[in-house]
């Protein structure tokens, strides 16, 4: 059973992981503004509090997504 849900809004989506809510926002992490949902629910815990997405081969650490401000984008938009 998966724990990992998420959702998306107007502004980015949010990820229900470990009966917490983490909000992903499309400014912060704009790989995910035009994903269809199916590439959006598309996502497998490989650890604790580490998430990949492997449609869009995108991966983030709880940490990154709590506190993205330390962490610059290191990849181009195709």
């Amino acid at each position: 059973m998966r724990n990992e849900h998420p959702e998306r809004s107007g502004e980015g989506l949010w990820l229900f992981a470990h009966n917490r809510e983490f909000f992903i926002s499309y400014d912060d992490f704009p790989w995910f503004r035009e994903q269809t949902i199916s590439s959006i629910i598309n996502v497998e815990e490989h650890a604790p509090g580490h998430y990949y997405w492997p449609d869009i081969d995108v991966d983030l650490s709880q940490e990154i997504i709590e506190h993205p401000e330390p962490f610059p984008l290191s990849a181009k938009i195709t």
